[in-house]
């Protein structure tokens, strides 16, 4: 015959005289406390929110594409208005983390990466050769050019991948396009100085047209306020420099 087994279980959190005693003389352990669930909280309405400047700016690009059409912001000019340059601020932040860097393409890269690069992206394009001295000295000026100017697209190519039996003597050399055309090509390390530095190389680019871009000006600079930004930090560099050659003869 089978053999029951009854669990009696009192109500939960309560506790017998006995049981009271031996936890008071430390034979058993403390009661539990009883379970409480959590208190009931609604989920929050987003209707039902203040629509102000904090309330725009927690949104999406795809929120605020969809807020088009929303009738509070037809009756807020203020409103809608910050709501297209937030909008904004989020396509250009999106434009400018494409680039930063020197990119490496290949032969086949070329038409899509540069020719067909949209009309308002410069794109500076580096022909080079491994184990080529002159290439890796202006290669370095590139990449803190592409940091400083991340709107600005700096490609790289070895130049045989490029143009079929390219002379070395050419090397280094620096394409730039705009709106699929080369506006400017600089063949050889002569055409950057005895001293090529990325604030020199900053300038030779910007000879006729403003093809470095920091991303900070709206539709673009003009050619005259990137000279100007460029003489600016050449000139921070030399007293920067001076000041810890001055610190480093003191020191002695």
């Amino acid at each position: 015959m089978a053999d029951y087994h009854f669990v009696y279980k009192d109500v939960e959190g309560s506790s017998t005289q006995w049981d009271d005693i031996q936890r008071k003389l430390g034979n058993l352990p403390p009661k539990d406390p009883p379970f409480k669930p959590p208190a009931f909280t609604p989920a929050p309405d987003d209707d039902s929110k203040s629509k102000d400047k904090s309330w725009i700016d927690q949104k999406t690009e795809e929120e605020l594409e969809d807020l088009e059409d929303d009738p509070d912001l037809d009756d807020d000019r203020f409103l809608e208005e910050y709501r297209k340059k937030r909008l904004a601020e989020m396509r250009e932040a999106v434009k400018i983390s494409k680039f930063g860097s020197v990119m490496p393409i290949s032969g086949s890269d070329f038409v899509r990466e540069v020719s067909q690069a949209p009309s308002d992206v410069w794109v500076v394009v580096i022909l080079y050769k491994e184990g080529i001295q002159e290439c890796g000295l202006l290669m370095r000026c590139l990449e803190e050019l592409a940091t400083r100017y991340p709107a600005t697209k700096f490609v790289k190519i070895i130049s045989t991948d490029c143009i079929p039996n390219y002379p070395d003597r050419n090397l280094p050399t620096l394409l730039v396009y705009n709106n699929g055309a080369v506006k400017a090509n600089y063949a050889g390390m002569h055409n950057f100085g005895r001293r090529c530095t990325p604030e020199g190389v900053a300038l030779v680019l910007c000879q006729s047209d403003p093809v470095l871009n920091d991303g900070q000006s709206g539709s673009g600079p003009s050619r005259e306020d990137v000279i100007e930004g460029v003489r600016k930090r050449f000139i921070e560099k030399v007293v920067t420099e001076h000041e810890e050659g001055d610190d480093g003869s003191s020191s002695d």
